[in-house]
């Protein structure tokens, strides 16, 4: 190949491979120097070029380059405008002066383009991040709640992402779900996470870690694998575990509608099944009360007469308390109040089907013989009467059955005390729902659950409410608390 420079040696310029910064600084220079020896600029005029053109690439290439630049310019500046001319010799301090001003430029220039490079490069990587957590949190709140969250969350994660790997253990459901590539030793890293309840993140993998933190406190883990800012990871989790606690509150949420519609369809039976046994129970009880008034039945006969008519009225209260439970909670009670003496109540309801032992054992506590207060009379006796039986019932045999009544400047309050097996804490509120029944008694005493339920709904009625105390050493004592209208009668 001909030398094209018109030398004796000849070399393939095809091969030759410069960099483009560099062939774009020499050609700069090239121009300059030409342009400035035409024109015969003077040392000031082209060392000034000459610094533009190292400006230009310590801000567009960088350090190495704008040095490199600046040797080159040093080396024309010499050759062609320093004297003497045509020769690399520096004997002008200038010329020093010129290379280190070009050096220091180059070092400035670039160390703050690079900075401000960085920083722009961190701020599209941070504003992608935030777009990207934006398009998250909007696609969280379509999520399927009737399905496991895990599954859906690390789909969205690293398709909005690019994770090369996500995994997300949910504590509640104990499941993990994970996608991309985990090693052997990952399978549960996740789950490792939250039993280890620490967070931390691994630079040499792209690894992090994150606990799950939810309204009631851990509710998972999220780990990610992939180039993402701690920022964005923090933000993620936060995303995630508010997923998680969506899905918790709508499985709470379905259980109670299920609950609800299972004691209203519960409720609604019972209803009818109370209504159509009134009739028969009725005609049962008369047919049993009729043979005891007629007389004429040996002994035996008289007994099981007697133990129909007994239980024909026990299986009619029952009823009764079942349609009192559903007019009390569809509210469809018009209460028929009047002032009823509390110790003439008591009396009655002591009186009514207890006699013999059973009677000797009662007692009445008051202090106030002619306290009375303005109820409706026959549902405060059906409060009375449960309290009286359930401590019956319930009771150590022989062991004192106490009824008080007492005043205060605004409520009165009924109680009913006995002795025998305590009820426990975690029962204490729970007997006074609807077929409740504790696991000590329901075996060994013969009840429905139905009874305490309905003397809540009757003193809420009233406005008033229901609890229980029980001890070992005190005993078992039930309360009523009216807050209006004690007062004593004239």
């Amino acid at each position: 190949m001909a030398n094209p420079l018109g030398l004796g040696w000849t070399y393939p310029l095809k091969r030759l491979r410069i960099p483009g910064q560099y062939l774009a600084a020499c050609t700069c220079l090239a121009l300059l120097t030409y342009g400035g020896f035409v024109l015969r600029f003077n040392l000031t005029t082209i060392s000034f070029l000459y610094l533009l053109v190292v400006v230009a690439m310590a801000l567009f290439f960088g350090f190495w380059q704008a040095s490199v630049t600046s040797l080159l310019a040093m080396a024309c500046l010499d050759f062609f405008f320093s004297p003497p001319l045509f020769h690399f010799v520096i004997t002008d301090p200038q010329n020093w002066v010129a290379l280190g001003a070009f050096e220091i430029t180059a070092v400035v220039i670039s160390t703050l383009s690079a900075k401000e490079l960085r920083n722009a490069r961190e701020a599209a990587f941070h504003r992608t991040g935030m777009e990207h957590l934006y398009e998250l949190s909007r696609n969280s709140l379509l999520l399927d709640l009737s399905q496991a969250p895990g599954p859906q969350l690390v789909v969205l994660i690293q398709r909005i992402f690019g994770a090369r790997a996500v995994s997300v253990f949910d504590v509640n459901l104990g499941r993990q779900d994970k996608m991309g590539e985990w090693g052997a030793d990952e399978e549960n890293l996740a789950k490792e996470c939250f039993l280890r309840d620490a967070a931390q993140d691994d630079q040499g993998t792209e690894t992090s870690q994150r606990i799950l933190q939810g309204g009631a406190g851990a509710v998972g883990a999220l780990v990610v694998r992939g180039t993402l800012s701690l920022l964005v990871v923090d933000a993620l989790a936060s995303l995630a575990a508010v997923a998680i606690d969506r899905h918790q509150s709508f499985e709470k949420e379905e259980r109670a509608e299920t609950v609800r519609k299972s004691e209203q369809l519960r409720a609604a039976v019972m209803d009818a099944l109370a209504h159509e046994f009134k009739t028969p129970l009725t005609a049962v009880q008369t047919a049993s009360s009729g043979l005891l008034e007629l007389g004429g039945l040996t002994e035996p006969q008289t007994d099981l007469v007697t133990l129909i008519d007994d239980e024909a009225i026990r299986l009619n209260e029952l009823c009764t308390r079942l349609l009192q439970t559903a007019r009390l909670e569809a509210q469809q009670v018009g209460l028929d109040t009047d002032e009823v003496n509390l110790h003439e109540l008591i009396a009655e309801a002591l009186e009514g089907r207890h006699a013999g032992e059973e009677r000797a054992r009662m007692r009445v506590v008051m202090d106030d013989l002619a306290l009375s207060v303005r109820v409706d009379r026959a549902l405060l006796a059906m409060i009375l009467a449960q309290f009286i039986e359930n401590a019956r019932k319930y009771s150590t045999p022989n062991t004192p059955i106490e009824v008080g009544a007492r005043a205060s400047h605004s409520e009165v309050v009924i109680s009913v005390h006995n002795f025998g097996p305590t009820i426990r804490i975690e029962d204490r509120e729970r007997i006074f729902d609807r077929f409740y029944r504790s696991a000590e008694m329901k075996d060994s005493v013969a009840g429905t659950g139905i009874g305490l339920s309905v003397v809540r709904k009757a003193a809420e009625a009233h406005h008033g409410h229901v609890w229980v105390i029980s001890d070992d050493k005190e005993g078992t004592t039930f309360f009523l608390s009216l807050p209006k209208g004690a007062r004593r009668k004239n």
